[in-house]
C-alpha cells in the first residue's frame, strides 16, 4: 500500500506540474480567444446599432456620427457602402474596400441575410414607419394602460413598457387576469389607417381581396374567424403576401440597403504567442524536484501510519474461525469504521451460525420420527412380527407423505430466501378463492362441531397467484381448525382499510400466549412444546406463508388472546387491483 500511495503521490505531483505549465502555455491563447469573442460581440453591436438607425431613418443621410462614434467605441474600422459601392460614410481612412467582400448588408426589412424569400425575411421591430402614433393617441393608450396596469398591481412582475410605435403594453394580460375591457386593445385611428393600406397591399399580392374572415391586428398577427378561405387561397400564402406587404408598406420610411464592412486599423500584426525561457525551466524543475521529495516524505509517513492500524485489522481476521472476536475500534475514520464493518461481520456471522445449528436441529427432529417409523414398520415386517398387508402400507404412505411434505416446504423457503419464488399472478376475485379454501375446509370443520362461516364486505379483484392465495388462506384455516375445540367459530373476513385489502382469518380457540406470539412465524416452531404433528404440523406453515404474502407485495401479522381466540390478517396492497 505503500509503494501505490508513493507512486499515486508522484503521479499527481508530475501531473500538477504538468498542468500548470501547460496552463501557463495556454494563457495566451484563452487571452486571444476572449478578443474574439469581444470583436463578435462589437460585430454584433455595430450591426444592431446600424440596424435601428436604418429602421428609423428614410435615408443615410445623419448616419456618418453614428459610423464614428462606433469606430472610437470598438477599435474598428466601420464602412458604410450602397449597394453599387459608392460610399455613405467611413469612420476612419484606410484601404479601398470595393472588390472587399461585406461583412453583412444592413436592411432593416430583411434583417435575415440567409434568406432571399421576402417572406421569410425578418422586419426589425424598430421599422414602424406609418404605425407610429402621434402624441394624442399615445397619451389616450397610456391612461387606458394605467388603468389596467392598477387592475394587476397585485403581481409583483406586473410592469408597463412600450412598443417601438409607442403602443404601451401592461404585462401580465389584464384581460387574462379577469380586469374589466378597456380601449388599450383597440387599433387607433393610425394603426386603423396604416392597416387598411396593408389590406390593400395584401390584396395585391393575393391577386384579389383579402377575404373577410382574415383579420390582421396590430401586432401583424393573421387571426382567421373558421370560415373556409376561397380556393387557391391558403394562411401560409396570406402569411406570406402580409411580410411583403409590409416590406412594401415601410419601404419609404427606412434607409435602404447597404453594405457594411467591418476591418481592423491596423493589419498583418503578428500573433501573440508565449514560449518559456532558460530561467522559467530551470524554475520549473527545481520546483519538481521540491514537489516530489515533499510527495515522497508525505507519502512515507500517512502511509506508515495508515497501514499499521489495517495490519492488525489483518491479523485479526486472519485467525483461526473459534479464536476470531470482535476487534477494537479506534478513530472515527476509515479504518475506524472498517472495524465497525469487521464488527458488523462477526455478529452476522455467529447470528447466522446459531441459525443453521438450529435449522439442522429442527431438521433431523423433523426427519427423525418418520424415518423411524418407517424403519420400524419394515423391520417388523421382515421379522414376521408385522403382517404385509394395506394397513402397513396405509402407515408407510402416511409417513411417505409427511416426509414430502417437509421437503417440499423446504424447497419452497428455500426459493423465497433466494429469491426463486416462482409466482403465477392473473386477475381473481379474491372472495372467489376464499369461497374454495371454506368449502375445501368446511367437512373437516363440522366433523369437529366447528362452524367454518365467511363475511365478506367487498370483492376487488386482484392480481395474485390464486394457487398460493388457496394455500396461504388454507394453512391458517387448518390451523385454526387444529386449535379451537369443539362448538367454536372460524370467520373468513374480507375488507378495504384505506389503500389496502384485508383478509382475516379468525377463530375462538385456545389463543397464543403473549410470549410466543413474536415467534409464530419462526421456523420449525410450535406453540406446542411436545412438537407433536398432530397440535403442530411441520412448523414450516405461517413461515412459508408469511414469505408467500411478501412475494406479493403485502404483510401477515397475528392478534391473540389466551382463551378467547386468534385473529390472523393479511394485507395487499390496492394496487394490485384490476384496473378500471
Amino acid at each position: 500500500m505503500i509503494i501505490r500511495l508513493l507512486a499515486t503521490s508522484i503521479l499527481i505531483a508530475i501531473a500538477a506540474i504538468a498542468a500548470t505549465a501547460w496552463f501557463t502555455a495556454r494563457t495566451t491563447t484563452r487571452a486571444i480567444a476572449q478578443q474574439q469573442g469581444r470583436s463578435l460581440a462589437d460585430d454584433t453591436l455595430i450591426y444592431d446599432t446600424l440596424i435601428g438607425f436604418a429602421a428609423t431613418h428614410s435615408s443615410w443621410d445623419d448616419v456618418s456620427p453614428t459610423v464614428a462614434d462606433l469606430g472610437r467605441r470598438t477599435g474598428h474600422r466601420v464602412t458604410l457602402l450602397t449597394r453599387d459601392r459608392q460610399p455613405i460614410a467611413d469612420s476612419s481612412a484606410g484601404p479601398s474596400l470595393q472588390a472587399t467582400r461585406p461583412s453583412a448588408v444592413v436592411d432593416p426589412l430583411r434583417v435575415n441575410p440567409d434568406s432571399n424569400d421576402a417572406g421569410k425575411a425578418t422586419i426589425d421591430a424598430r421599422a414602424v414607419g406609418p404605425y407610429r402614433l402621434p402624441t394624442r393617441e399615445r397619451q389616450e393608450l397610456d391612461d387606458y394602460a394605467r388603468q389596467s396596469l392598477a387592475c394587476v398591481k397585485s403581481n409583483v412582475n406586473a410592469r408597463l413598457t412600450h412598443t417601438p410605435s409607442g403602443r404601451p403594453v401592461v404585462t401580465p394580460d389584464p384581460f387574462g387576469a379577469g380586469c374589466e375591457s378597456n380601449g388599450l386593445q383597440d387599433p387607433t385611428p393610425t394603426e386603423v389607417k396604416a392597416l387598411r393600406t396593408l389590406r390593400g397591399l395584401m390584396g395585391s399580392c393575393l391577386g384579389q381581396k383579402v377575404p373577410g374572415s382574415i383579420y390582421v391586428d396590430q401586432q401583424f398577427a393573421v387571426l382567421s374567424k373558421g370560415v373556409p378561405l376561397p380556393r387557391g387561397v391558403s394562411l401560409e400564402k396570406i402569411q406570406r403576401c402580409l411580410q411583403s406587404a409590409r416590406q412594401v408598406q415601410l419601404t419609404p420610411y427606412v434607409a435602404p440597403a447597404a453594405l457594411l464592412f467591418i476591418t481592423d486599423h491596423e493589419a498583418g500584426a503578428p500573433a501573440t504567442s508565449i514560449s518559456l525561457t532558460r530561467p522559467n525551466v530551470i524554475r520549473i524543475a527545481v520546483g519538481t524536484g521540491l514537489v516530489l521529495i515533499i510527495a515522497v516524505a508525505v507519502t512515507l509517513l500517512v502511509g506508515t501510519r495508515l497501514v499499521r492500524p489495517l495490519r492488525r485489522l489483518t491479523a485479526s481476521v486472519r485467525r483461526p474461525v473459534e479464536q476470531q472476536s470482535r476487534v477494537p475500534v479506534g478513530a472515527r475514520d476509515e479504518i475506524g469504521y472498517l472495524a465497525v464493518a469487521l464488527n458488523d461481520l462477526f455478529d452476522r456471522r455467529e447470528t447466522l451460525e446459531a441459525q443453521r445449528k438450529a435449522l439442522v436441529s429442527d431438521l433431523a427432529h423433523e426427519l427423525r420420527t418418520p424415518l423411524t417409523t418407517i424403519r420400524g414398520s419394515i423391520e417388523a415386517a421382515q421379522d414376521g412380527m408385522t403382517p404385509t398387508d394395506a394397513k402397513l402400507l396405509d402407515v408407510l404412505l402416511e409417513e411417505t407423505s409427511l416426509l414430502q411434505r417437509v421437503v417440499d416446504d423446504l424447497r419452497d423457503l428455500a426459493a423465497a430466501d433466494t429469491g426463486d419464488l416462482q409466482l403465477y399472478p392473473e386477475y381473481v376475485y379474491v372472495n372467489d378463492v376464499l369461497t374454495q379454501v371454506a368449502d375445501a375446509h368446511r367437512r373437516i370443520a363440522e366433523s369437529q362441531h366447528i362452524r367454518l362461516s365467511t363475511d365478506f364486505t367487498v370483492d376487488p379483484q386482484l392480481s395474485v397467484d390464486p394457487v398460493r392465495l388457496r394455500q396461504i388462506v388454507g394453512n391458517l384455516v387448518t390451523n385454526a381448525i387444529r386449535h379451537t375445540d369443539n362448538g367454536g367459530v372460524i370467520t373468513l373476513r374480507t375488507a378495504a382499510t384505506g389503500d389496502q385489502f384485508v383478509i382475516e382469518v379468525a377463530d375462538t380457540g385456545t389463543g397464543i400466549a403473549p410470549a410466543d406470539l413474536p415467534r409464530i412465524f419462526d421456523r420449525f416452531w410450535r406453540a406446542d412444546f411436545s412438537r407433536s404433528r398432530t397440535t403442530g404440523g411441520s412448523g414450516l406453515g405461517l413461515a412459508i406463508a408469511r414469505k408467500l404474502i411478501e412475494a406479493h407485495d403485502g404483510h401477515i401479522t397475528a392478534t391473540s388472546r389466551l382463551g378467547v381466540g386468534s385473529t390472523f390478517t393479511i394485507t395487499l396492497p390496492q394496487a394490485r387491483q384490476a384496473p378500471v
